[in-house]
C-alpha cells in the first residue's frame, strides 16, 4: 500500500503549473483572456438588458458577492499523459474543461478561476443537485483509468482538497467522484482510487468497523444509498459504483451481508 506524505513545500506544488507549457498553450491562453473580458461585460450590464425582466426600473443593490462552489468532483483523465489531457481542454472541440489538473509528478495546471463553470461533469445527480457543473470544481487526475495514482498525485490532491475546502468551507461528504454522480456512466476515479485516506483526512465520509453490526428488519439498502447521495434509478449501477468506491472492488451488482453493514453504517453518519 502507497503511504502518502504532505511535503514541507506543498505551496510550491500549486503554484508550479503556473508557470510552464506557456509556449504550447499561448493560443488558449489568448482565448480564456478573451472569454472572461466577455463575461465581465456581460456581468456589467444592468437586468434590464439581460433577461426579459418586466421591472420599470433598473436599481442595483449593494448587498451581492460572487457564487461559491460547494462540491467537488474528482475525476480521473483517461487519458495517456497529463500532455494529452492539458490538449484536449485547450482544443474547443472537445467542449470538455476543469478546473485543475494533477500530473503523475504532482505538479498542478489550474485551468479555470474557481468561481467560472467548467465543463466537467456531464448529465448527473448528488443528492438534490442536477447540475452539478453549476455548484462544483472539477479535479482531474493524469491517469489512463487502469493505473494506480502516484504518491505525489496524492500529496498534491490533499494539498488543493484542503485549500479548496477552507477557501469555500465544503462540507467533507461533498467530495466526490465523478462515478457517483454518474453511476453506470462513468467509473472514475478508478477502482484504485484511496478513497479512505482522502476521508481520513477530512475530504468525503468513510464507513465504520462493522463488528458485531445487526442490521435493522427495516433496512432499505435503495433508501441508504439515496440518503447518501446516489441517484438510485439504475440500482445495479448504483451498486456497483459503491462497491468500487467503498469496497475496492468491480463487477459485482448485488450486496452481500457484509456489504449492507457497511452501507449502513455508512449510512448513520448522513442523518
Amino acid at each position: 500500500m502507497i503511504k502518502y506524505f504532505l511535503p514541507v513545500f506543498s505551496i510550491l506544488i500549486l503554484s508550479f503549473g503556473t508557470g510552464c507549457n506557456r509556449g504550447p498553450y499561448a493560443s488558449a491562453n489568448k482565448s480564456y483572456k478573451k472569454q472572461t473580458k466577455a463575461l465581465g461585460k456581460e456581468l456589467r450590464r444592468n437586468p434590464s438588458t439581460q433577461t426579459m425582466a418586466t421591472a420599470s426600473a433598473w436599481v442595483g443593490t449593494t448587498n451581492f458577492n460572487l457564487r461559491k462552489p460547494n462540491i467537488v468532483v474528482i475525476h480521473h483523465t483517461a487519458q495517456n499523459s497529463c500532455d494529452q489531457t492539458l490538449k484536449t481542454f485547450t482544443t474547443e472541440r472537445s467542449q470538455v474543461s476543469a478546473h485543475y489538473v494533477i500530473c503523475k509528478n504532482g505538479s498542478v495546471h489550474h485551468m479555470l478561476n474557481d468561481y467560472l463553470r467548467a465543463w466537467h461533469g456531464g448529465i448527473g445527480k448528488w443528492g438534490n443537485m442536477n447540475d452539478i457543473n453549476s455548484s462544483s470544481i472539477g479535479i482531474e487526475i493524469d491517469n489512463n483509468g487502469s493505473e494506480i495514482f502516484t504518491e505525489p498525485q496524492i500529496n498534491s490532491l490533499i494539498i488543493l482538497l484542503d485549500t479548496l475546502k477552507k477557501k469555500y468551507s465544503i462540507p467533507a461528504a461533498n467530495f466526490i467522484g465523478h462515478a457517483d454522480m454518474a453511476p453506470g456512466r462513468k467509473v472514475d476515479p478508478n477502482v484504485n482510487f484511496p478513497w479512505k485516506y482522502l476521508a481520513d483526512n477530512g475530504f468525503g465520509l468513510w464507513w465504520t468497523d462493522t463488528t458485531g453490526i445487526l442490521i435493522p428488519e427495516s433496512f432499505n439498502d435503495m433508501q441508504a444509498l439515496r440518503i447518501i447521495g446516489y441517484d438510485i434509478k439504475d440500482s445495479s449501477a448504483v451498486i456497483q459504483t459503491f462497491k468500487r468506491k467503498y469496497l475496492q472492488q468491480e463487477g459485482s451488482k448485488d450486496l452481500t451481508i457484509e456489504d449492507k453493514k457497511v452501507l449502513f453504517t455508512l449510512y448513520r453518519r448522513f442523518l
